[in-house]
This record gives C-alpha cells, structure tokens and sequence, in this order.
C-alpha cells in the first residue's frame, strides 16, 4: 500500500477520532480508507447512471 498523507479540518479528526474511540474501526487509516472505497464506489454509480 502507498501512504498518501492529508490535511483535514480537526473537526472531522475529532469525528473519526470518536469512531476509533468506540471501536468502529481500529485506526484512523481505516475510516478513511472505508470513507475512501465509499465515496469512490458511490461516484462510479452516479456517474454509470448518467451514461
């Protein structure tokens, strides 16, 4: 895997953060690349949609 490092605002840190906190997912690394897989997934539909 390559590493890709990103500025976000600390309140979406904190947010994630709290998911880490709960046991959501197991590192900060996760939530993103979960949030990641999504939003691509999610654009690919929209865009095969209007195709």
């Amino acid at each position: 895997m390559k590493v890709v490092q990103v500025r976000m605002p600390e309140k979406v840190i904190e947010e994630i953060d709290k998911l880490v906190k709960r046991k959501v997912y197991s590192t900060r690394s996760d939530v993103i690349r979960e949030a990641t897989r999504k939003f691509i997934s999610s654009s690919y539909v929209r865009n095969f949609k209007r195709s």
